[in-house]
């Protein structure tokens, strides 16, 4: 076996939807790619589990999980495969999650990382994310939770979920960079910015738009990890990139480390 003399290192990036996460990984990529070094991108909402698998996780745990987003609809083990792969120096798939399907895309569709990958860049909302305590899961934190997981089974496993092999996905990263929120109220008027968006070049009648109550529902499914990430993972993220409610970096720091 053809194993890669030096492990790739892996840079984490945290950030809310619609903090340009996905954008700086790719305008990063492309510039280490272009100073000669081999770089691939992997993104944790690739990780999604399919629409049948979730929906068995909803029928076998709770409802809420037929939707993606929280801990515990990702595939992890695919994320640590990949990892895996490109420590010993093999090619690795890459999927991709197809949202406008709510499905994973077809795998004649995935790219591959070469196997001499030297940078693997890991973005995603929740990557490094530390899973909260017993008792900071006790009252729900929005009217999703309250109305629909009045017991806290949703909210309690998907915090399970995170304590898992997620932890064994987010222990792979070599330098953690949050993005982090002026706060959560930021993230609803960036996620809908983003969806005015899509529909302004989605063909007619796509699939996959949704409107602004769409919007507003969907992110309550992420507001309890994101408050907690903003909260907490600046004490201990490597880097931390201060944004304004136009996404504008209004302080570079280091932060505590891990």
């Amino acid at each position: 076996m053809n194993r890669n003399p030096v492990r790739p290192f892996v840079l984490g990036i945290c950030g809310a939807q619609g903090s340009g996460k996905s954008t700086l990984s790719e305008a990063l990529a492309q510039r280490m790619r272009a100073a000669g070094v081999n770089t691939a991108v992997l993104s944790i909402d690739d990780l999604y589990k399919t629409r049948a698998a979730r929906a068995a996780l909803a029928q076998d745990v709770h409802p809420l999980f037929a939707i993606r987003g929280v801990p515990g609809t990702h595939d992890v083990g695919i994320g640590l495969d990949i990892v895996a792969a490109l420590e010993e120096g093999r090619v690795a798939k890459l999927p991709r999650f197809d949202k406008a399907q709510d499905d994973r895309a077809p795998e004649a569709t995935w790219i591959e990382a070469p196997g001499d990958t030297a940078l693997l860049i890991l973005e995603g909302w929740c990557v490094g994310a530390l899973p909260e305590t017993d008792v900071a899961l006790a009252e729900p934190v929005n009217h999703l939770e309250r109305e629909e997981d009045g017991e806290g089974r949703w909210r309690r496993a998907a915090n399970a979920a995170l304590a898992g092999d997620y932890q064994a996905l987010f222990g792979r990263i070599d330098l953690l960079v949050l993005l982090a929120a002026p706060g959560f109220e930021a993230v609803r008027d960036w996620r809908v910015e983003q969806e005015h968006g899509l529909a302004r070049t989605a063909a007619v009648g796509a699939k996959g738009v949704m409107s602004d109550a769409e919007v507003e529902r969907f992110i309550r499914f992420y507001e309890r990890l994101t408050r907690h990430i903003l909260t907490e993972m600046p004490r201990r993220a490597d880097l931390v990139i201060r944004l304004g409610k136009d996404r504008t970096p209004l302080e570079i720091a280091t932060g505590g480390g891990r």
